[in-house]
């Protein structure tokens, strides 16, 4: 009997150190800093049902992108909007005082500060002749802004194109209904777009500034066309006329600064100036470009589920 005890303990000694022997390699193996444990190279696709919303958007939401440009600035500025943000646009193109193969469309202007509104008049007239029927909507950007077209779109797909209206930074002097920043961007439904063009042609609008957003802001006053209110449904404001690093560091309390003092609606500086559901950001160099396209389309935390869901806050606001 005590032979056979002693048979069973040698057993249960063995059992339990091969036991031992297992769990410990499995620890060295959860201790090794490796990506992946199977030897299997990570996937960097975005899914199918990640891309699923936004080309159901881009089919049912079509915005046509023009960029005010230069035939000095294709290179230092707009090849880098052609190879990010552009791309996503259902029509984009490049206006310039000169045609080239970029390609850019030529229009019958000059360059200089002083000749933006006519380049903007000349661009609108342009697309109304050639493009109206091909797109819903129309955004105006420049050569340094960085645009996500898929908030763009999530934002007009609530607004119908036959409206006369107008989206963008709403600033407030000069017009008694403010007028949209030009740096920023804005965009024009298809009937604005029409009164516009019709503004010109029965002379009820003229050329009377130099300044490009101004005089639009007027034509579209004198037009009726109404302004829309692009905050996403917190507040937050959407089109941005500078880069982020102007709105989001938190700011003791202090008077405007010289980039607000035209706001419309009561500035907040700090995390609560920006919606999750950014649209542009102006004075974006080739550099900054790119790096807005990294943090917008790839850079995603590890396991975070995002807890802004806009269609679950509901309000009465004609809001973008």
């Amino acid at each position: 009997m005590s032979s056979f005890k002693q048979h069973i303990l040698f057993l249960c000694g063995v059992a339990v150190s091969i036991l031992l022997s297992i769990m410990y390699s499995r620890v060295l193996r959860t201790l090794t800093p490796s990506f992946a444990l199977n030897g299997n190279k990570p996937a960097v696709k975005h899914t199918a049902v990640s891309r699923r919303t936004a080309l159901e958007f881009s089919q049912k939401v079509r915005v046509l992108c023009w960029v005010m440009t230069q035939p000095k600035h294709l290179k230092s500025r707009t090849q880098h909007i052609r190879a990010t943000w552009g791309k996503r646009c259902n029509i984009v193109l490049y206006m310039s005082s000169e045609a080239s193969d970029f390609p850019t469309v030529g229009l019958n202007v000059s360059e200089g500060r002083s000749q933006l509104y006519w380049k903007t008049i000349r661009a609108f007239q342009h697309i109304h002749t050639h493009h109206l029927d091909h797109a819903d909507w129309f955004l105006k950007a420049d050569d340094d802004t960085f645009v996500v077209l898929e908030n763009l779109r999530y934002g007009l797909s609530k607004h119908n194109t036959e409206e006369p209206l107008y989206f963008g930074r709403r600033y407030t002097p000069f017009i008694a209904q403010g007028y949209m920043s030009g740096g920023a961007g804005y965009v024009l439904s298809k009937e604005a777009l029409r009164r516009f063009v019709k503004g010109f042609a029965d002379g009820l609008c003229t050329h009377n500034t130099e300044t490009e957003d101004v005089g639009l802001g007027k034509c579209m006053e004198t037009m009726k066309v109404q302004m829309g209110d692009s905050r996403d449904v917190l507040g937050r404001q959407t089109f941005h006329p500078y880069p982020p690093d102007y709105y989001l560091p938190r700011q003791t309390r202090r008077p405007r600064p010289w980039y607000l003092l035209y706001e419309h609606y009561q500035p907040v500086e700090g995390p609560g100036c920006c919606s999750d559901l950014a649209i542009s950001f102006h004075y974006i160099d080739a550099v900054q470009m790119h790096t807005l396209e990294y943090y917008t389309y790839h850079l995603r935390p590890y396991g975070y589920k995002h807890r802004f869901q806009p269609d679950e806050h509901l309000n009465n606001r004609t809001n973008i």
